[in-house]
C-alpha cells in the first residue's frame, strides 16, 4: 500500500509540474521576451554545474592518468587548434 501512495505521489508532482511548465510556455508565446530571461537564468545555473563537472572529470582523468602511467586520452584524438576565434557580431 505504501509503494501505491509513494507512485500516487510522485505521478501528481509531475502532473503539477507538467501542468506549470505548460503554462509557462502558453504566456511565452504572449510574451517572448519571458522565454529569453528564463534562457539566461538556465544558462548561468547550467555554466556553475558544467565547471564544477568537468573540474571532477579532470581530477579523475589525471588520477587514472598518475596510477596507471599512461595517459587515457591520446594526442591524436584532439581536433587541430582553431585559426581565429570567431565572434558573433551584436545585433
Amino acid at each position: 500500500m505504501v509503494f501505491f501512495i509513494g507512485r500516487y505521489c510522485r505521478a501528481e508532482l509531475f502532473k503539477q509540474w507538467l501542468a506549470k511548465v505548460g503554462y509557462e510556455r502558453i504566456q511565452e508565446i504572449g510574451d517572448p521576451e519571458q522565454s529569453i530571461e528564463r534562457a539566461r537564468e538556465g544558462l548561468t545555473e547550467n555554466a556553475k554545474a558544467g565547471k564544477k563537472g568537468g573540474k571532477i572529470a579532470k581530477d579523475a582523468r589525471l588520477a587514472l592518468e598518475n596510477k596507471t602511467g599512461k595517459k587515457v586520452v591520446p594526442g591524436e584524438n584532439f581536433l587541430p587548434p582553431a585559426k581565429e576565434n570567431k565572434k558573433l557580431n551584436k545585433i
